[in-house]
Order: C-alpha cells, then sequence, then structure tokens
C-alpha cells in the first residue's frame, strides 16, 4: 500500500510503531522494520546520548530497512542531554525522528540539516498546525483513546482525525485505538496517511518485555484503563492495577491540594519493574483502550501481515462491495 506516509519514511507498509519507554529497543523497532513498518527506539529509555548510539548500531545490525528514533521533550528537573541524542540520532544514520512532548523547535534545524523526516505527536489540531508551521514534516494525531498522554481536550478520533484533514496540509497518522486492519481502513477513509501503534505492538512475540505484561494485556478489556494525572493536568491513560487505584484514592482525597510528590511512588521510575521485572503492580504504565482488542501475541511480521490483508479485503471486499450494489 502506497501513501504519503509510505513514501516519506521509505517504508513498504503506512504502520509506525509508537515510541513507548522501556518497549523500543533496538529488538522491537527491528522487528517492525523487517515486517515492513516504520520501528522506533525509544531515545530517553537509553540513559545517555553513547546508550543511544549503541541501541541505534544494534539495530543496524538487526535490519537493514528504515527505522527512527523517538525523542521526547519533557518538562523535568534533570533535562536529558538533548543535544547528545541528537547528535547520536545524525552519527548513526537514522532517518526519521518521531518528537512527543514539549515543542521540538530548537531541534529541527539539526534534524532538518541531516535529511532526517520528523513526525511529531499532537493531540489536538492546533498542535498539529503548530508542528506544521514549524517545519515538521508529518504529524501523529493522538485521539482520547490513546494510551499515555492523551492531552486534555478528550476529542476521539472519529473527531479528531477528520477535522485534522480539514486543517492539516502536511500528511498524518492516526494514533489510538489501533489494532487491526479495520482501524487502518478507518484511519484511511478519516484522511489518515497510515496508523501509529504502541499498545498492540507490546503483545508481540519479538516486545522485549517480561510475559506478565502481554498476558495483562491479552487479560484486559477496554474497560480496564484509568485516566491519572487530571488534576494535575498530566494527564495519562494507563492500565488499572493495586497502584493506579492507590493513586486514584489519593486523586479522589487530596483534590486541589494534590501535587506531583504525593504520587511520585506510583509513576516515578515504575518502568523497569513492570516491563523488565513483570512487577504488575509497580505503579502506573501507559495503556491504550485498544487492549480491548489484543486477543493473541503474534510475531510483528504476522501482525502487520494479518493488518495489511484484512485491510486489503475490506477495501477489495466489502466497500467495493457497497459501491457496486
Amino acid at each position: 500500500m502506497k501513501t504519503r506516509i509510505t513514501e516519506l519514511f521509505g517504508v513498504q507498509h503506512p504502520i509506525i510503531q509508537g515510541g513507548m519507554h522501556f518497549v523500543g529497543f533496538a529488538e522491537m523497532a527491528a522487528a517492525v522494520s523487517n515486517a515492513g513498518g516504520l520501528g522506533i527506539i525509544t531515545g530517553l529509555t537509553q540513559r545517555t546520548p553513547a546508550d543511544l548510539a549503541n541501541e541505534i548500531a544494534r539495530c543496524r545490525d538487526m535490519t537493514d530497512k528504515p527505522f527512527g528514533v523517538n525523542l521526547t521533550f519533557l518538562p523535568v528537573v534533570n533535562t536529558p542531554d538533548y543535544p547528545g541524542y541528537v547528535r547520536a540520532i545524525i552519527e548513526g544514520g537514522v532517518k526519521a525522528v518521531e518528537t512527543a512532548g514539549n515543542n521540538p523547535q530548537q531541534v529541527l534545524p539539526y534534524l532538518k540539516d541531516a535529511g532526517i523526516k520528523v513526525i511529531h505527536k499532537c493531540t489536538s489540531v492546533r498542535h498539529s498546525l503548530k508542528a506544521q508551521s514549524i517545519g515538521c514534516d508529518a504529524v501523529s494525531v493522538d485521539g482520547f483513546e490513546c494510551g499515555g498522554h492523551p492531552g486534555e481536550d478528550d476529542v476521539p478520533n472519529f473527531i479528531l482525525l477528520p477535522r485534522a484533514a480539514d486543517e492539516l496540509e502536511i500528511p498524518f497518522v492516526a494514533s489510538g485505538g489501533m489494532a487491526d486492519g479495520r482501524s487502518l481502513v478507518a484511519a484511511l477513509a478519516l484522511g489518515a496517511e497510515g496508523m501509529n501503534m504502541g499498545t498492540r505492538f507490546i503483545a508481540t512475540k519479538e516486545a522485549p518485555v517480561h510475559e506478565k505484561v502481554k498476558q495483562a494485556l491479552l487479560a484486559a478489556s477496554e474497560l480496564d484503563t484509568r485516566l491519572v494525572m487530571r488534576p494535575l493536568r498530566n494527564t495519562e491513560r494507563v492500565l488499572s492495577n493495586a497502584a493506579v487505584e492507590r493513586l486514584l484514592e489519593k486523586e479522589k482525597v487530596l483534590g486541589a491540594n494534590l501535587k506531583f510528590e504525593d504520587i511520585i511512588e506510583e509513576v516515578a521510575g515504575v518502568y523497569p519493574r513492570i516491563m523488565k521485572d513483570g512487577d504488575m503492580d509497580a505503579g502506573a504504565w501507559s495503556c491504550g483502550m485498544v487492549a480491548g482488542l489484543i486477543h493473541d501475541i503474534p510475531t510483528c511480521q504476522e501482525l502487520i501481515d494479518r493488518i495489511m490483508a484484512e485491510a486489503d479485503a475490506i477495501i477489495r471486499q466489502r466497500l467495493t462491495g457497497f459501491a457496486n450494489a
């Protein structure tokens, strides 16, 4: 399938793997890229720019297909060495970067001068237009269904995607609720040029996470995510567990007096314990409502092949049947 996204990133299928903390290692990115999508290494999971450079080299040993790096700009006390990470990306010959979080304007000139295509994650039309205006090549439009940070507008993709299509000139992909061929065809129908999948790729054989994480996704339904940190205007969609319910109780009791320090035990530094050690109640971890559509743990190749076959069947048979009726 050829779209503006496959052309932009030089990939076979319009499917991008989201940058996920302590999931987006070289083996995850390489598996997606080898299957024809665009795999993404999560930059800040690597503790230093040197570590990222090593991870990029590892990924290059595993695939000769295009892959990218996610670089999330966070409002944190100890600011990461962003110039160092950018240098590692450029020197590693990476040609695609997914930016997220705060405005990436300060690094765009360096990335663009190196011939790198930049796709920025946005949760609203206004942020998407801003990304377009500062020179991003594409955007990932994240609806309210998405795992992680859905923003504060609470607009689901059935509204957000056509609104983005009405306003944007650069191509965009749909993110949030994406799982199968139906998702892809729906995204294309609403104006997107492809889709970004995060949660769905965690439940694959190559995902370098503990088996308990994958089983948790199989067991979950679309009703099992919760929104945390709403009072702090840093909303995150996570999978419900004991720590999350404890966090929500703190939010309820403290109300307007809630501070980040009150919930730090449930949200800070928990990803290695969950993703690597399988401590499923260690804290809050990002998960989309799409968990309700996850019923197996295929390889990335099997998953992407199935998605493309489903999409082709829907377009050629179901939709064509309606048109010819």
